[in-house]
């Protein structure tokens, strides 16, 4: 427990300052204006002073220390303490969401750096991994109010929420790599259209699943 505490850590660390490490590095090479905003087909659609990099830089890793530190204490502010029961769990979603922030910084900073670079398609493959990778914990997830699929069936029965989160597990896993595989070699609409399906699969059936076992299992 202690040697995943500190590689927790270090790992909360590393992620926060590289984006700045690497800012700081590349500063001097950006030209005065850069693009800080690009559409679907990642194309830069606005531009702003290079110093804008130093504000979404910084912007986006508070919000991500943010979250670390609000999930990392949830257990001991939640009123009803269930949240402490999934401790690890929410701990693993912190540094997930710090890392996440972290990659899209270094994208962000990477493309202003390099003109042809389109790092918006990099983004949907990033939003897969992290499907996957809380898919692969949801079935460790305890019933709590704040994270799972908290459907009032699966909140009142233990068995509902340990079959919802069991079959929710599997699907964001398998939705997450669809994500990342379809990201990769489709085009960007149909990459953008495949995500927004497979987001709502995911997120739809588990919910129905929790209410056909309430019905089946209701007396």
């Amino acid at each position: 427990m202690k040697n995943m505490n500190l590689i927790s850590k270090v790992l909360l660390i590393v992620a926060s300052c590289l984006p700045f490490i690497y800012l700081a590095t590349v500063y001097q090479q950006l030209p005065a204006i850069v693009p800080v905003h690009f559409n679907f087909e990642g194309k830069p659609d606005r531009f702003d002073e290079k110093s804008t990099l130093i504000f979404t830089t910084s912007l986006l890793s508070a919000i991500g220390i943010g979250c670390y530190f609000l999930l990392k204490y949830l257990p001991k502010i939640d009123p009803k303490k269930t949240a402490g029961q999934s401790p690890e769990f929410f701990n693993k979603i912190a540094l997930i969401i710090v890392v996440f922030l972290s990659a899209l910084n270094l994208i962000i900073t990477y493309s202003s750096v390099n003109a042809g670079f389109k790092g918006v398609h990099f983004i949907l493959p990033l939003i897969g991994l992290m499907f996957a990778f809380l898919g692969n914990y949801m079935h460790t997830l305890k019933p709590n109010y704040f994270a799972g699929i908290r459907t009032p069936w699966a909140l009142e029965n233990n068995d509902n929420w340990r079959e919802t989160h069991l079959l929710a597990g599997k699907l964001w896993v398998v939705g997450g790599i669809l994500i990342v595989i379809t990201s990769l070699l489709l085009s960007k609409s149909w990459s953008w259209i495949i995500f927004i399906g497979i987001t709502l699969v995911i997120s739809i059936v588990p919910f129905i699943f929790s209410y056909r076992y309430f019905k089946q299992h209701q007396q």
